[in-house]
């Protein structure tokens, strides 16, 4: 493997870890919404990655990662009876998402520390190559 494939891979799981973070500042961003019906009400949402193979090579290695798809959380939304709040239904009820705020802090916390693993391995690989560059002369 080459450090440009090594490059590569840091950065597709650069954008992934992107994507994560984004999709989980959304959830911590709507995880109080409120909503008269469960149609209306926001889900937490969450990235799914898949290895990218090795297309033009032959070999079966993985060459990174990318984001198949946002899926949306299948938890039951939070419900709760406030017949005075302006968005409660004929019943009386309220709607909330089903985001876990402390789950989507580890998730955060997570992301990030992932992303800047990628942004290390990018650097070491860029001096790596510089530093071999450098032997010709």
């Amino acid at each position: 493997m080459s450090l440009f494939n090594v490059l590569e891979i840091a950065a597709s799981g650069m954008s992934a870890q992107s994507t994560r973070l984004n999709t989980t500042a959304s959830n911590l961003a709507n995880a109080d919404s409120v909503s008269s019906s469960t149609n209306e009400t926001y889900r937490a949402r969450s990235p799914v990655f898949a290895t990218m193979m090795d297309a033009f090579g032959g070999s079966s290695e993985g060459v990174g990662v990318k984001v198949q798809g946002i899926v949306e959380s299948q938890a039951p939304l939070r419900k709760q009876y406030q017949p005075g709040h302006p968005k409660a239904d004929d019943e009386g009820y309220i709607f909330l998402p089903n985001v876990n705020q402390i789950e989507e802090m580890a998730n955060m916390i997570s992301a990030s520390r992932s992303y800047q693993s990628n942004v290390e391995v990018a650097k070491t690989s860029k001096q790596l190559l510089m530093r071999t560059l450098s032997l010709g002369e």
